[in-house]
């Protein structure tokens, strides 16, 4: 949800009839914080709303990362088909954990990943939402405690379990490996996912290059500017006053510099490592698409066997064809529903790439109109200071 969509829905009565539906969420105020064994970042979580659902038009909590990463766990083992959005990824580097910088981009993140699950027309009406951003901390800290099952299981273990299973399905049915769909659209959308990934990187990697040179640029006009402030401290004469106004501009300059290098990081190279981590999202809802398909596949496979044992029963008046039948018509409900399962991801997903392409048209437009504004912005002031000194730098030279 936009900014100004949040502005327009908050102009509105709270609970006035006439009010549209809104849920505006915003992430602030991060603030170090201790448990006694390691420090950690909390996030003041801001909910504004007029839903009935929700306990009243505001509510704050506060949350960690490791909140965020309970509801996002929930809703993509719960939302099946659906690109559950991505979270910003943790530092490994341990001096940048605690940086302002670090500390404010991941601020923003968060901020973006959870509107963006409040927008969302199915993951806005999760029970685990609500739980996230109204549950009191106590009762936030006992259910990311009580996880079992699947929510414990690190992405790797989860991954390792599927093989598993599905090396002892293909055990019993005599196959080296599940069958794979075979559907050439699917093929296509596949193919473009991971050279979309690639491409992203690629992107994010120049664009991280490109901030990189800008702080670089404007450290190196920085300490220029200092040493020909003391070269004209030195001169003491018309010479030595441009000198000294030339190392002003270049400080100037550098402050320019950095702050442009900044606005760079946080409205181009986010925004590229957001649609990187995006993509991973979706490889992960094609796994399991891929999963819901060899489970389909499977179940019927091993019904023809059962059908086959059935018969087998029914020719020879067998004692254990009640039984058989029984284990049959269960296992055909199963079939059934991984059936209806798949189905449902399909179409979920067909739906859900529909619009993550039309958000990435947008957004990227935005990231490189922003980048180029800020380049454009940049050229024009450097240009402009450099002029100001040419008559100065004319006279003396002489």
């Amino acid at each position: 949800m936009s900014r100004n969509m949040q502005q327009r829905s908050l102009s509105q009565s709270p609970r006035s009839p006439s009010a549209q539906p809104f849920l505006s969420i915003s992430v602030t105020d991060p603030a170090k914080m201790s448990n006694g064994v390691q420090p950690y970042i909390s996030y003041k979580v801001i909910t504004k709303t007029n839903l009935s659902e929700c306990e009243g038009p505001e509510k704050i909590v506060i949350r960690r990362y490791s909140d965020f990463i309970w509801l996002r766990d929930h809703l993509f083992e719960k939302y099946k088909g659906i690109f559950i959005p991505p979270l910003p990824e943790k530092s490994t580097v341990e001096k940048f954990r605690f940086s302002a910088e670090f500390i404010e981009m991941r601020r923003q993140a968060l901020d973006i990943f959870v509107n963006r699950i409040a927008s969302h027309h199915e993951l806005q009406q999760s029970e685990d939402l609500r739980t996230f951003l109204q549950a009191d901390a106590l009762t936030m800290e006992r259910a990311r405690s009580q996880e079992t099952g699947i929510f414990k299981k690190k992405p790797a273990d989860l991954m390792q379990i599927f093989k598993d299973v599905q090396s002892k399905v293909s055990d019993v049915l005599g196959k080296e490996k599940p069958v794979e769909e075979s559907n050439p659209e699917y093929e296509k959308l596949k193919h473009y996912i991971f050279e979309l990934e690639d491409h992203l990187a690629e992107a994010q990697k120049h664009a991280c290059r490109l901030v990189k040179r800008h702080r670089e640029l404007g450290q190196s006009l920085s300490d220029f500017g200092k040493a020909v402030k003391l070269l004209g401290a030195c001169e003491g004469n018309a010479l030595g006053k441009v000198f000294s106004e030339l190392g002003a501009k270049s400080e100037v300059l550098s402050i320019k510099l950095q702050k442009e290098a900044y606005h760079l990081l946080m409205n181009f190279e986010e925004p590229l490592k957001d649609y990187a981590l995006a993509v991973q999202s979706i490889k992960a809802t094609v796994a399991e698409r891929a999963n819901a398909f060899s489970q389909q596949y499977e179940l019927a496979e091993t019904i023809k066997l059962k059908e086959i044992d059935l018969n087998k029963f029914r020719l020879t008046r067998s004692e254990k064809l009640a039984e058989a039948q029984h284990e049959y018509e269960v296992m055909r409900e199963d079939s059934e529903e991984a059936t209806r399962r798949f189905e449902t991801i399909v179409r979920l997903m067909n739906e859900e790439f529909v619009c993550f392409q039309e958000q990435k048209t947008l957004d990227m437009g935005v990231a490189f109109h922003e980048f180029a504004k800020g380049q454009a912005r940049l050229a024009t002031g450097i240009a402009d200071a450099w002029r100001s000194l040419l008559p100065k730098l004319e006279a003396c030279s002489s």
